[in-house]
């Protein structure tokens, strides 16, 4: 992955320091390079203003599996919004934030991907360009900061900008925010400039409920000349186009949709580095900056047509620049998504990134007619093969599908009555078989002027969706009933509730004889949180959650499951609280309880852990860290987590993998894990700051957010050995950052198999482990079924002669195929015995096959001399199957050709099997299918075939009568 981390890297650097020398409007030659742009943004907050400058983050999303992409560059910021980040996190030190924000928008809420190449201003990957205060300025200072930026750094004419603001709302009893249209006034904005609009366009809210609050935007008019272009602000115009945004989180939108004050403001403001660098570059078009032209350039020396001209709508005859714009804006996106670890794949962003390469391919291939690899030929030279691979190998994969489609598509569209809409069934497959995006079908359709049936279409994907349902994500979002409100949190920090020492839960020791002791934590509780909001005191009955001054129990971070046990009041042991799951929010641990008796602020209660669920957790979690240095020894360093997951029953672990993980590689990861099991190495642990801990050569870290100081559990290894500076210490085991529970040595883990392997995406693949008992459970049962698998073998080399016995053996393979896949066992076993049985299947199927046509063989040799040289043969004859009466037919016709033959085979289940063939002399007007029907019909059964051949069967009480009919048919096609 060291291309990915490469441009990942490049990806993030910004600009050298600079002299702001030029002033926009000058002509192209005296413009502002892109970035000089961002570099002037991002020194003008650090040094002026005195706020952080922090580096964009991935676009994939960390911790919110509500988004598909990092759409905003608020995205990293949502804890604080929230009032959840912790404490102690780097993120909560935070107080004026200014960087610049790798963004895609491309499915889900927040979707530009369709509005892509039609304008010149959409994009699915763009730079957002935003300043951040929490808790510190607000409306005056970030209006003038960003006045101060437009006009006086970047030079706008201050004649050519227009201010928006909120101009309230009665139906929430807001009213406009004059605050905000004041602060303008007084920076010298003329009042023909400051515009009020309704909540549509100056009220932003993060989603249905949470922060959000009164925005102000900032808008250009790019045609200028003293005009005055308020009547086109926010009106779709081309000419007059919004630049930068300044949102004032001032309320909460709460579950019910009213809106209460937020206790503290915080101010998020957003300005896309495109647009901006068009206007400072006098562009009307994103596209015509240097943050495309170059790109531009080199799509039209790889294909070969006409060069870019800018044109839009009915003048581009064609779509040849829609075609330009698309597969410039989506190559941008592909390179930085897969550096970012996101591959096209089946789900979720993966397949949205997918859809965006096979879009790009389309144009590149059906507008632009470039040969094939003109997509990856455009990622820059310096990118390493990994990621030009990646897109190679998926722009050939559905360049067959898109001409297989195309065809399909043209077909139907001739066979179609004028003005009817392109059949569902049809665009569902292109969709479900092809992999066609549907955006990509409507616009095909669409360029052919035909519409799409979507009402029998929405049905086909409701029908789709209900079969999904109940997948592997649902029911995993958190649950809002026990996380705290931002108002709660700031009640309890304003009443100086102190966060919940959780340290307790590490309090846990190996006794004398080598079992796990868990000491009781005694505790006061500080107060009772029930239907979002703080209570003294909770009845018996009522679901709650429990705020504690300490405790033993952990709260569910880091990918581990929390505790679940009980408490009980002090001194009053017969009474207990289960305590079902627990959660940490802003420091605060809640414990989710249902209270069996009334439960108030002030009790004395002691804490006591489901033991053996704890055990087995610590068990996979530290299994997990393991596995971890396990896979990276064997697949090799660049290997990198991607996500992970530890209950008590299993672990689950996400990594970076170029391809299927092998059977030996299997082996031999497990062996690496084993061999530290053995040694019983002793798990160190130690908290140490975070900066420190950053600087360990080859520590494993995810990309979140730690706390300051940070937890370091090491393998076998003192902490403070792997502190050593330069100690290379940590390359040789386990050294992780970790915040979860842990065994004290390996050795009470016994074992761990391996029980699933498999790619989620492109380049990243997921295993599933076992520990303990469950994993020598595994590997009994991979055992017993290893020996069927070997006793089914030995019967299949022995020489059977009898069609049953072989299909006995056929239909155990079968059922063995299916315990081998549904099974908990080690997964290089099964993938080992899968290939057997794949192999034992063909044999079997080949030996059916050859025993039929022996058997078929010499039942037409009996047929031929009972009905030497006749043009028709009708008679019964015993088969076990269709498949062998049909064997019968077939040897018969090709022993004489110019025959015909129908024949009957009556079954000891009372059901009688037809099978014909017509010699092809007697076609059109004798038809194998109609023959069988006509036969089958008289039997009260059913048939089906082509011209040439046709099976059926019926009922054995009418099988007289059906030979007489089969007799008569013939007789009448044949003497006409």
């Amino acid at each position: 992955m060291a291309a990915a981390g490469w441009l990942r890297r490049r990806l993030l650097l910004l600009a050298v320091p600079w002299r702001w020398r030029c002033r926009p409007h000058r002509g192209a030659a005296g413009c502002p390079p892109a970035g000089q742009v961002r570099a002037a943004f991002l020194r003008f907050f650090e040094e002026r203003h005195g706020h952080r400058r922090l580096p964009s983050a991935p676009v994939r999303p960390r911790g919110d599996p509500r988004l598909l992409f990092v759409n905003a560059g608020m995205n990293q910021f949502k804890p604080i919004f929230l009032g959840t980040v912790h404490p102690r996190s780097e993120l909560a030190q935070h107080r004026r934030v200014v960087n610049s924000q790798k963004c895609v928008r491309a499915g889900g809420k927040h979707n530009d991907l369709e509005d892509v190449g039609r304008d010149t201003y959409h994009h699915t990957f763009f730079e957002m360009l935003g300043n951040w205060s929490f808790g510190d300025y607000f409306k005056e200072e970030a209006c003038s900061m960003a006045w101060d930026l437009l006009t006086e750094v970047y030079g706008i004419p201050k004649d050519r900008l227009y201010v928006t603001y909120f101009a309230g709302d009665s139906s929430l009893g807001l009213s406009a925010d004059e605050e905000c249209r004041d602060v303008w006034l007084c920076l010298g904005v003329p009042a023909s400039h400051v515009l009020p609009f309704p909540l549509k366009d100056n009220f932003w809210e993060m989603g249905d409920t949470g922060p959000c609050g009164p925005c102000t935007e900032i808008h250009y008019d790019h045609v200028g000349g003293g005009r005055n272009a308020a009547a086109l602000v926010n009106q779709g115009s081309p000419d007059v186009v919004e630049i930068w945004n300044l949102v004032f989180m001032q309320y909460s939108r709460e579950v019910e949709g009213n809106l209460l004050p937020l206790p503290q403001h915080h101010v998020d403001t957003g300005m896309g580095l495109e647009r901006l660098v068009a206007v400072l570059q006098n562009k009307r078009s994103n596209y015509d900056t240097d943050l495309f032209t170059p790109i531009l350039d080199a799509i039209h020396k790889g294909c070969g047509g006409p060069q870019y001209q800018g044109l839009v709508g009915d003048a581009d005859v064609g779509h040849v620049n829609m075609a330009y714009r698309v597969v410039a804006d989506h190559v941008r996106a592909l390179c930085v998504c897969i550096a970012d670890g996101i591959y096209p794949g089946f789900s979720g962003a993966e397949l949205v990134l997918r859809r965006i390469l096979r879009r790009a391919v389309r144009f590149c291939s059906e507008v632009l007619h470039a040969p094939p690899g003109l997509l990856a030929s455009l990622v820059p030279t310096v990118v390493e093969v990994l990621i030009m691979d990646v897109i190679n190998e998926n722009e050939a994969a559905f360049q067959s599908s898109l001409e297989r489609g195309r065809r399909i598509i043209e077909r139907t569209v001739q066979q179609m009555e004028p003005s009817t809409n392109f059949p569902a069934e049809v665009a569902w497959s292109l969709y479900g078989n092809l992999g066609f995006p549907l955006d990509l079908i409507d616009l095909i359709l669409e360029e052919k002027g035909i519409g799409l049936d979507s009402a029998a279409f929405n049905e086909l994907a409701l029908e789709d969706a209900k079969r999904k349902a109940g997948g592997p994500l649902a029911g995993q979002l958190e649950d809002t009933d026990t996380c705290l409100d931002v108002h709660s949190l700031a009640q309890l920090q304003s009443n100086n509730v102190p966060a919940t020492d959780d340290s307790p839960k590490y309090a846990y020791t190996l006794g004398q004889h080598g079992q796990y002791e868990f000491s009781p934590c005694q505790a006061t509780v500080l107060m009772l949180y029930r239907d979002q909001s703080l209570q003294k005191e909770v009845g018996a009955g009522q679901r709650c959650g429990v705020i504690l001054d300490r405790t033993n129990f952990y709260a569910e971070q880091g990918g581990q499951a929390s505790d679940q046990g009980y408490m009980i009041h002090l001194g009053q042991q017969d009474v207990l609280f289960p305590v079902e799951s627990v959660h940490l929010c802003g420091g605060y641990v809640i414990h989710e309880v249902t209270a069996v008796e009334t439960l108030r602020a002030g009790d004395q209660v002691q804490l006591f852990v489901d033991e053996a669920q704890r055990l087995a957790c610590m068990m996979n979690h530290t299994a997990t860290h393991l596995l971890n240095f396990a896979l990276r020894r064997v697949l090799g360093d660049n290997t990198e987590q991607r996500g992970s997951h530890v209950t008590a029953e299993w672990l689950r672990f996400d990594f970076d993998t170029k391809g299927p993980v092998t059977v030996e590689q299997l082996q031999q990861v497990e062996q690496v894990v084993q061999d530290v099991i053995k040694r019983n190495e002793v798990v160190h642990t130690a908290e140490v700051p975070l900066m420190l801990a950053r600087r360990v050569r080859g520590l494993r870290a995810v990309d979140e957010g730690y706390p300051d100081p940070v937890r370091i559990v090491s393998l076998g290894v003192p902490v403070e050995n792997v502190l050593t500076c330069n100690s290379e210490a940590a390359m040789q085991t386990s050294v992780e950052l970790c915040c979860g529970t842990h065994l004290l040595q390996t050795g009470a883990m016994e074992d761990l198999a391996i029980i699933s392997e498999r790619q989620l995406v492109k380049g990243i693949s997921r295993v599933i482990a076992v520990t303990g008992r469950q994993a020598k459970q595994a590997r009994e049962a991979g055992q017993c079924l290893a020996m069927e698998v070997d006793s089914v073998s030995l019967r299949m080399k022995e020489r059977i002669t009898l069609i049953p016995e072989v299909q006995n053996i056929s239909k155990e393979v079968g059922q063995l195929t299916k315990m081998v896949a549904s099974t908990p066992m080690p997964q290089w076993q099964r993938k080992e015995l899968q290939t057997i049985l794949r192999v034992l299947q063909r044999t079997a199927n080949t030996a059916i096959k050859k025993l039929e046509m022996q058997q078929a063989e010499e039942k037409a040799q009996s047929m031929l001399a009972k009905h030497c040289n006749q043009p028709v043969i009708i008679d019964t004859v015993p088969a076990d199957s269709l498949s062998i009466l049909m064997k019968v037919v077939n040897q018969l016709c090709d022993k004489s050709p110019g025959t015909s033959v129908l024949l009957l085979s009556p079954q000891a289940s009372g059901e009688v099997l037809c099978a014909c063939q017509v010699s092809k002399d007697c076609l059109p007007v004798f038809s194998a299918a109609d023959w069988a029907m006509a036969v089958c019909t008289q039997m009260e059964g059913k048939a089906g075939g082509s011209s040439v051949v046709a099976r059926g069967s019926g009922n054995a009480k009418g099988m007289q009568g059906a030979l007489t009919t089969a007799l008569e048919f013939a007789q009448s096609k044949l003497l006409k």
